[in-house]
């Protein structure tokens, strides 16, 4: 892994900005972007739209490393250009901001309160290609509904051996668990996987380093252990659903915590701004958020 990209996501101050809606999010993301999906005919089109949005977002002046410590690509997009340089590339050396890329193949049908991680099936090549193209680490996404057992067990034994084959590739795993925001079992899955994620945690060999992307707890800290863990780089918080203005309030009360938002992010941008009206909205929401991850 690169030194200095490390050093950057594991002190510096900031928060990353997650990029990786996949196939499935896609269509909602474009919509509340102001493309509905009479915009497109083919996946293709599809695809393309939301390229040319994530290199809009990339490419603008409030977009860089002075508060945003890292970028989550979505894979295609970790292949695309922007402004004629490849994405990985364009951020790292012209923005300062740290690129990873989501790995997951999207989540399977609940199963004991929980949707684990399909299988994958082209993992090693897309760690290669990450290699190739200077990507420093991963993310990969799980689903918790209910506070059970053996299915938050199952979430992280398969987050956490993925994340073994994706160190041994030399890239940082972002192993991200979401409980559900709107489940009334919200608080109990929360310890659940809080307690797991300890004990698994013994379990890595010394010398070694995962991060986690966590929803954002009910308790205020409730996730102080894992962010001073010595076998933690950095816990970054999802939205999950909540508004900016919610996720941020919330995010501010939760010390060490720092953001990796997608739709609290890109809230309030649309197609049709100006680049003028663009930016401003877009420099008004990495202020708020950089705000609300440096308590």
């Amino acid at each position: 892994m690169d030194q200095e990209q490390g050093s950057k996501i594991g002190y510096g101050r900031g928060f990353l900005a997650a990029l990786d809606q996949s196939g499935g999010s896609t269509p909602k993301a474009l919509a509340q972007y102001g493309v509905p999906e009479s915009g497109y005919a083919t996946e293709d089109e599809m695809f393309d739209h939301m390229h040319a949005f994530r290199s809009r977002i990339i490419t603008a002046p409030a977009f860089n490393g002075d508060r945003i410590l890292g970028a989550i690509l979505f894979e295609q997009t970790m292949d695309r250009d922007v402004a004629g340089t490849a994405t990985p590339a364009y951020l790292w050396d012209r923005k300062q901001v740290v690129p990873f890329v989501k790995v997951d193949e999207g989540l399977a049908d609940e199963t004991d309160g929980v949707r684990l991680m399909k299988p994958f099936t082209k993992l090693d090549d897309v760690l290669a290609r990450a290699n190739r193209r200077r990507v420093f680490g991963t993310k990969m996404r799980s689903f918790i509904a209910r506070s059970n057992s053996a299915g938050v067990a199952a979430v992280l034994d398969q987050q956490f051996a993925y994340a073994e084959r994706i160190l041994d590739a030399d890239l940082m795993p972002i192993i991200e668990p979401e409980v559900d925001i709107h489940s009334d079992e919200k608080q109990s899955a929360e310890e659940l996987l809080r307690q797991g994620i300890l004990d698994r945690l013994s379990a890595l060999p010394d010398g070694r380093q995962v991060m986690l992307k966590l929803s954002i707890p009910t308790q205020d800290d409730f996730y102080a252990e894992l962010i001073e863990h010595p076998k933690i780089l950095r816990v970054v918080a999802l939205s999950g659903g909540y508004s900016q203005h919610d996720a941020d309030a919330r995010l501010a009360r939760n010390h060490g915590l720092i953001a990796s938002f997608s739709r609290a992010l890109t809230e309030g941008l649309r197609y049709q701004q100006t680049d003028d009206e663009f930016n401003r909205t877009l420099d008004t929401s990495i202020a708020a958020i950089d705000r609300a991850s440096t308590t």
